[in-house]
This record gives C-alpha cells, structure tokens and sequence, in this order.
C-alpha cells in the first residue's frame, strides 16, 4: 500500500503593518482660505500706487489730468504746512460724526422697534423701504427748504444716509433669529430683557456689524456731495475750488484723505466685529 505524503504550503507572509505606513499618503487639500496675511487689506491700494508711479515715471499720465503721486504729496504737505487742509479735515470729520452717531442711534432703535413687535414692523418697516426707494441725494433741495441752507441739512442727510443701511441689516438679523431660540428662552423663563440681552442681541450682532460697515463708508460717500452744497470749509468745499482753478493735484489730495479715512474707518469696524464676535467660527477667522 502506497502512502502519498501532502505538503502543504507555508501561509503567506504578510508586510508588517509599519511598511503601510511608510508609503506616501497624498494630503486632503484643504477648502478653507488658509491663514490670514498680515496687514493684506493693503496689497491691493499699495499694488495701485506702484502703477500709479509707474506709468507716471514712464510719461504714460497727462500730468495736468493725472499728476504723479509725489506731486500730489507735495501738494498735500503744502496744504497740510499752511493750514487750509487740517481745517477742512476737521471739519468734515465734525460733519461726518455728527451725522453718523444720529443715523447710527436711529438705524439701531428703529430696527429693535420694528424687530420685536408687530406693531412697531407695521408702522417702521414699510416706512423706511419707501424712504430707501427714494435717493437720498434727492432730498437735498427739499431739506435745504426745510432746514436752511447751513450744516443742520448736510448732518441731516448723512444721517438718513448711515441709518437705512443699519436698520435694514439689523431688521433682517433680527427676523432671521431661529423661532426655537425663542421657545427656548420661553421654557427657561427669561423675561423680556434677558431675552434680548442673551437672544436678540447676539443674533443680530453679524448684521448690525455689516449695516454698520455700509454706514461708516455711506457716511463719507454722502459728505463728498454735501460739502459742494454751500460749503466755505471742508475737504469736498477745498476739492470744489480746485475744479473751479483746475487743481487736479489738490481734488486729488482731497480724494486720497477721503479713501484713506474710509478704509480706516471700515478697518476699525473689522477690528470691533472681530473682538465682539470671535466666538464665531468663519471663513474669515
């Protein structure tokens, strides 16, 4: 009787588990923006004054109808040395607080009033799209009859300017608050002041943030108009004459100090709404 004798194969060795791990691994890319850039909110204007100097230095601008940035610097120094622009800056820096702290006060409580009750909604809410259909410029002549032709109508109007952005981004904050906040609060209890002080409020704190922003910029884009008006000061009075002598440098020291004032001013707003709002986590933070 013959005997077969089976032989089995050895079981297959497999890698060790660390040479897994040494292969390569391709990196999820990320969909988020990436880090913030220090001070990158100034590429862009400083991107523009490099081309502003180069065509300039390269004979590419008119001089008369564009002087070079160090003209207009030159210019600048020299209103700022005898005077006349640290008068006007202050100003329309007067003119433009004053109009923005009652817009920004009257955007805010018509907003709450509106916001809260439907009493308030009914009687505000359409009032104030009519007033937005309007253009605001357009109201110049009638407030002039109204209010006289001094600085009471230039602050009136810039406020009605800074207070339709911030009362319609607040309102629309302000509605957009999840009805179950609300439940929620009810269950707790809260009274009526702790429910706004804890619901109300930071819900509607992003909105404000972004009317704010339109405000602060609103602000600055109607005192250029209004210092045209019957003006003997500020920066839109000084650009006025220079048309009038055909000082193109000088409108344009006045259009500098205008955009650098917005940008701060719209720098600073950033730095508030970072602060208050940095529980949140966005794109931006």
């Amino acid at each position: 009787m013959t005997t077969t004798t089976v032989t089995t194969a050895p079981p297959e060795k497999h890698a060790p588990a660390a040479a897994d791990d040494e292969r390569p691994r391709t990196r999820r890319r990320g969909l988020a923006p990436g880090r913030r850039l220090p001070a990158a909110r100034l590429t862009g204007p400083l991107l523009l004054l490099v081309l502003w100097a180069t065509a300039s230095a390269a004979g590419r601008l008119d001089p008369g109808a564009v002087p070079a940035p160090w003209t207009v610097l030159e210019t600048g120094a020299r209103l700022w040395t005898d005077g006349t622009l640290t008068d006007d800056i202050l100003t329309s820096l007067q003119r433009a607080g004053s109009g923005f702290a009652i817009g920004l006060t009257a955007g805010v409580l018509l907003a709450l009033a509106s916001g809260l009750t439907r009493t308030g909604e009914a009687l505000i809410d359409g009032t104030v799209n009519l007033n937005r259909a309007i253009p605001t410029l357009g109201l110049i002549p009638l407030f002039i009859l109204w209010l006289g032709i001094g600085e009471t109508f230039k602050i009136a109007i810039i406020a009605i300017v800074v207070y339709i952005p911030i009362y319609l981004n607040t309102h629309a904050a302000l509605s957009g608050i999840d009805h179950r906040f609300v439940e929620l609060a009810e269950v707790q209890g809260l009274s009526k002041l702790a429910f706004i002080r804890e619901i109300v409020v930071p819900g509607a704190l992003p909105g404000f943030f972004v009317g704010l922003r339109l405000g602060v910029t609103g602000s600055w884009l109607g005192l250029v108009v209004l210092e045209q008006i019957n003006a003997t000061s500020g920066l839109g009075y000084l650009m006025f004459q220079a048309q009038n002598y055909g000082q193109s440098d000088v409108i344009l020291v006045g259009l500098v100090v205008y955009g650098v004032f917005g940008l701060i001013s719209d720098s600073v707003v950033r730095l508030i709404e970072r602060r208050v709002l940095s529980w949140r986590r966005t794109l931006s933070n």
